[in-house]
Order: structure tokens, then sequence, then C-alpha cells
């Protein structure tokens, strides 16, 4: 069968992206939270899009699960469907940028080949890897949604820390210890990177 896709033709858009970073007072970028499951990326995620929305700053939380009812619910955790996951993901993240919009992911996104594919995606320059560095303890302390309980009893295949490894960013923008820091202080330590970076 002949592929469709070759019969598709990429539509430009009238406006760049430049030309709603200046509407929204901002420049277009991903914050992309990646870390084990209890880590606390989406408490942060949202902490930091209230944070954002406070300073009249136009912020889209994607969160795992979330996007797992819907967009993604066709997807396992197998290797291959996380990669596929990440990559759906990232093409998302890749068209709201355009429009001047600050992303907020929280995704556990386990391979680094992934999130080095999600950065060549959205571009460089417009990604902010943020390790969400919670020690793997601790994580197994908090159990916050009782995973790590049925992993250990092998209940769950494929889990992140237990039964599948999680690769450790080599060189994130940032790094947050929510097991070390309060929450106030780990979001603080984001919108200032993003003030002094110039997004916001």
């Amino acid at each position: 069968m002949e592929n469709e896709s070759k019969h598709i033709v990429w539509e430009s858009n009238y406006l760049d992206k430049n030309d709603f970073d200046r509407l929204l007072g901002q420049k277009g970028c991903v914050l992309w939270f990646t870390g084990l499951s209890g880590s606390g990326k989406s408490t942060l995620a949202k902490a930091v899009q209230k944070a954002l929305f406070s300073r009249t700053k136009y912020a889209v939380v994607l969160d795992g699960d979330n996007v797992r009812h819907g967009l993604n619910q066709n997807l396992s955790f197998s290797e291959e469907d996380r990669k596929e996951n990440i990559r759906r993901v990232s093409e998302v993240c890749k068209l709201f940028v355009h429009h001047g919009a600050i992303i907020v992911t929280a995704f556990i996104s386990p391979f680094r080949a992934d999130r080095i594919a999600a950065r060549e995606v959205i571009g460089d320059e417009n990604f902010i890897e943020i390790h969400v560095a919670t020690p793997l303890e601790v994580c197994i302390e908090r159990d916050v949604k009782g995973l790590y309980k049925k992993a250990l009893a092998g209940e769950i295949k494929n889990f992140t820390g237990i039964s599948q490894a999680y690769e450790i960013p080599a060189a994130p923008k940032i790094e947050v210890r929510t097991d070390l820091h309060s929450l106030e202080l780990c979001v603080g330590q984001i919108v200032d990177y993003l003030t002094n970076e110039g997004y916001i």
C-alpha cells in the first residue's frame, strides 16, 4: 500500500514564533521535568504553572498520566511504547512552543536517548531539561500512588527504578531536590532560571 503521508504537504504558518512571543511577553519554551515516579514532577509542574500565571504568563501543563488517558491511551509501558509516548508529546510541545506557550511537562521519560530526541524536535533553545533528582528510596517511601508496592511484588512490569532502568540526565539545565527543599524553594529556583535567561 502506498504511503499516504507522501501526499501531505506542510502548511507554513502566517505568523512565526517571534510574533507570538511578543504578543504574550514571554519566550515559548518547554520545561521538561524528568525523574522517578513519586519524585514530585506533577506537583512541581502545577506549582510552576500557578507561579507563572500569577505573573500573567501563559503556561500549559502536560502531565504523563493525563496524556495517557487521551492522546496516548493506546500505549503500554514497554520500551518501544515509552519511546512513542515521548515522540508524540514532543510534537505537541513543538506546536505549543511555536505559539509562544511555556509548556511544563511531567514525564518520567527514563531513557536519555528519548529526551535527546525530544530536544531535537522541540529545538535546543526551547528545551529546558529539569531533573527532579529525588532518590529512589525516598520515592519508595512516599509511594503516593501505591505503585512501588505493586512493582516490588511483581504485579507491575517495566516499572522505572524497579524492573526498568532510569537513565539520569547527563547535563540538565536545572536539578531540583524535592526531598531536601520545600516546594516553594524548588519553584523559585525554576522561575529564577526563566527570569535570568530571558524567558519571562
